[in-house]
């Protein structure tokens, strides 16, 4: 038999949160499926060894066509040219530089686009006016390549780290606003409406309610915006260069341009996509599946 309503609303709201969080603790382990861990090592193996494989053989088959075809060089370096010209920008101190300048920007961006994007889509789920008037725009702007905002953000910022992060979070915030708000849509208005019963406030409702039982949405929202805060940066960096901003991948990508050298551009498009693959099996990949198992969404009962 549930709680009587007025009964609940004058309840301790530290009672009341715990009676929420004990809720939703029950209905993930109600959900959630028994499963057989395998070792650290095996599923660290399994993610890594395809991606390994699969760039061993796109190497084996680039050399091969270099040694057969025989292209001229300039336009069509060898896989060991790449690598020589990598070699040289990491010794230099060039490619390690502009690597963990271009990684600073990007968690930096992306954690004030979180911050950003969490509350817009909270507000725009919550209020309809709002989202009636907002919701389009913010959709807009994702479909929007980020790359446009460049030319205005250089008139408003000048050569600045500004603009870098400008045009980062035109990308990354609207990705995550949506994701969060479509999250929310697929919350069950079943768990609201316990938690309303439960003396919950407008605001625990929120953050303590719909915000953990959308995450799904959420995250892949997230995982998104992480994608455009990526791209967003790169496009920033390659035409946003010199001034005060410092030297970056697409800097690196955009001086090999300058000085024809189809070597150093292709080692620093291969270092631009190693970084990706790093962050979705090293950060994305691993919190995927821990909250898909903690919701009983996995299809196995074995962790891979």
């Amino acid at each position: 038999m549930l709680p009587d309503l007025h009964v609940a609303e004058r309840a301790d709201p530290v009672s009341t949160s715990t009676d929420l969080r004990t809720l939703e603790s029950g209905l993930d382990a109600l959900q959630s499926v028994a499963e057989i861990r395998r070792p650290l090592w095996r599923r660290a193996t399994a993610g890594v060894l395809p991606p390994i494989a699969l760039l061993v053989a796109a190497l084996i088959a680039w050399q091969l066509f270099v040694v057969v075809a025989h292209p001229r060089p300039d336009l069509y370096p060898s896989p060991l040219a790449v690598i020589g010209s990598l070699s040289t920008a990491w010794a230099s101190g060039a490619l390690p530089l502009a690597i963990t300048t271009s990684l600073q920007r990007a968690v930096v961006g992306f954690v004030i686009a979180i911050a950003i994007g969490t509350p817009l889509g909270l507000l725009l789920a919550e209020f309809t006016f709002l989202r009636r008037a907002l919701g389009p725009l913010v959709s807009g702007l994702q479909v929007l390549p980020s790359v446009a905002w460049v030319p205005a953000a250089i008139i408003w910022f000048g050569l600045s780290d500004a603009t870098v992060y400008f045009v980062v979070l035109m990308g990354a915030v609207p990705s995550i606003a949506n994701g969060l708000i479509a999250g929310i849509d697929q919350v069950p208005p079943q768990l609201t409406r316990v938690g309303t019963v439960l003396g919950a406030s407008r605001l625990q409702l929120a953050t303590i309610v719909v915000l953990p039982a959308a995450l799904p949405g959420y995250f892949s929202g997230l995982r998104q915006g992480w994608a455009f805060s990526w791209r967003s940066l790169m496009a920033a960096e390659i035409i946003a260069s010199g001034g005060s901003i410092g030297f970056g991948l697409g800097s690196l990508l955009q001086q090999g341009r300058e000085l024809s050298d189809l070597g150093s551009v292709l080692g620093t498009i291969v270092v631009i996509l190693a970084v990706g693959i790093f962050v979705e099996l090293a950060v994305f990949g691993p919190i995927e599946r821990r909250l898909l198992r903690g919701r009983g969404l996995t299809s196995t009962r074995t962790t891979r």
